[in-house]
């Protein structure tokens, strides 16, 4: 392990189960104290709490192939782990923990969840409106992704102000090109 490199990865890592601890912590909550069939509002109907178990993925896409979901979801936690572990800033080993750990969140509950193992339904509680059921665990994919997002646009922006390839500062070109240690 090269020591100028661990710190990036110590950032994705606590971000990752930090994520990780809150969501399976609400989720634990939702489970002992909100209903699936009452809603409590807290911003009007735009927001509220309503405990749901998704088989699918979004919108319930999916439903019918858990189980695929679950097997999909452990290769991208491979995949997220890698990415975290390549980090070169901090803006990116944050952006990849956040990713980490939404993902990590909601395939726990595929592996682990009724109705059986590989086969669990994701716990959601946080409801948009009448358009659907999330939890933490997406709400931390959506930040992450955001961060990378902003990642790939500074990246971009630096390649031009110094005149350098944008390969040369692209995060995504330097994780396809990194060897695996």
């Amino acid at each position: 392990m090269k020591r100028d490199r661990f710190p990036r990865y110590a950032i994705a890592f606590i971000v990752a189960g930090v994520v990780l601890i809150i969501d399976q912590t609400t989720k634990a909550a939702a489970i002992a104290n909100l209903s699936e069939t009452e809603r409590i509002p807290l911003l009007g109907a735009a927001l509220g709490l309503q405990l749901a178990f998704n088989p699918g993925a979004i919108l319930s896409f999916g439903s019918e192939a858990t189980w695929l979901l679950t097997v999909v979801g452990v290769g991208a936690i491979v995949a997220l782990f890698l990415a975290a572990m390549r980090a070169r800033t901090a803006w990116w080993a944050c952006g990849w923990g956040f990713v980490l750990g939404g993902a990590l969140g909601n395939v726990l509950d595929r592996l682990f969840a009724p109705p059986a193992f590989g086969r669990g339904q994701v716990t959601d509680f946080l409801a948009y409106g009448h358009l659907f059921i999330g939890n933490l665990a997406d709400v931390a994919l959506g930040i992450g992704g955001v961060i990378l997002v902003v990642g790939i646009m500074l990246d971009q922006r630096a390649a031009r102000r110094t005149g350098s390839a944008a390969d040369d500062t692209n995060e995504t070109d330097r994780l396809r090109e990194a060897p695996v240690e």
